[in-house]
């Protein structure tokens, strides 16, 4: 089907200025997506790159010189690992006749805007889940006792038995806890956190008052809450609501930090942006005639992958 040499879509940064900042959408729809998987910007759609292996990134080296002779030199390998940026987008039609009705109501195109820019953010935050809490990329280990199980759960000695299961794996100290808001607000009900919440000279130990700060000292990791939620339901359907990031799972794990794609770590978000992609989309209308309206599109290409698997370590915090 022939098509125009240039889109005919407009783009409308004043649609995106119009929403929030993608950071701030991301942290008030609970989406952790790019926290857990930290963007990097690529030239190319797809490629190749080199990834050195765990067993490469250690090395115990003779240093030793003799007089008079040269240095000892350092090698490596590395294997061929590859991305591909996908587009991904979602439309919503604003017709004429019902914005000129409901003008005094709403403003019809920004509704269709964060409609739009919801449904592409919150798939990418499904992917994202999808990949980390994963127990076929990773055999998960269960916690003691269920974390439920406020009274006698030991979550602090389980979540130090996983750094060390990934510090062993991969000569890497993890950073970060990985759970969903369920799990934080249980998490917080234990009493063995509490008790060491109280010896932090942090006496209000009500579950309202523990913050993800006072967690992320007791477990000297950063603590990652995803609070998003999906309907799991058929359109059309009475909603069924589950959280995006399960319930059953928690992931402590190394994460990337800076722009170097050497850096070990968990994993990245490829996002390709030659294209006209921004990585918290893309807002464009464009003019459609036969249902009179128009359409207000949100797009981003990306492609999110996880790197090094012995950089995070999986805990089914349901129990034995």
């Amino acid at each position: 089907m022939p098509s125009p040499s240039t889109s005919i879509a407009n783009q409308r940064p004043d649609l995106s200025d119009s929403l929030q900042e993608f950071d701030l959408e991301m942290d008030r729809n609970g989406f952790i997506a790019s926290r857990v998987l930290p963007v990097m910007e690529v030239a190319l759609q797809t490629s190749p790159f080199g990834k050195i292996e765990i067993e490469d990134l250690l090395q115990n080296p003779d240093t030793e010189r003799a007089p008079g002779s040269g240095y000892n030199r350092g090698s490596w390998t590395f294997t061929t690992d590859s991305y591909t940026c996908l587009e991904h987008g979602w439309e919503e039609p604003v017709d004429d006749r019902e914005s000129k009705m409901y003008a005094n109501y709403f403003d019809a195109e920004l509704i269709a805007a964060q409609r739009a820019r919801d449904a592409v953010l919150r798939n990418y935050e499904k992917r994202v889940a999808a990949a980390v809490f994963n127990a076929t990329t990773w055999t998960a280990t269960a916690a003691a006792t269920a974390w439920t199980t406020v009274a006698t759960a030991i979550p602090v000695t389980d979540i130090h038995a996983a750094v060390l299961r990934v510090y062993a794996a991969s000569g890497l100290w993890p950073d970060a806890l990985i759970i969903n808001r369920k799990t934080f607000l249980e998490l917080r009900r234990t009493a063995q956190i509490q008790d060491l919440v109280k010896e932090q000279n942090f006496m209000d130990v009500r579950q309202r008052s523990i913050s993800t700060a006072h967690l992320s000292q007791v477990f000297d990791l950063e603590v990652i809450v995803a609070g998003s939620t999906q309907n799991t339901a058929d359109e059309g359907l009475a909603a069924v609501l589950t959280p995006i990031w399960s319930d059953t799972y928690a992931s402590v794990c190394k994460l990337n930090r800076g722009n170097d794609i050497r850096e070990p770590g968990l994993g990245r978000t490829f996002h390709w942006g030659q294209d006209g992609s921004s990585i918290g989309s893309t807002m464009e209308t464009y003019r459609d005639e036969t249902v009179r309206g128009d359409i207000v599109r949100a797009r981003q290409d990306v492609d999110e992958k996880i790197l090094y698997v012995e950089a995070a370590d999986l805990i089914d915090i349901t129990g034995p």
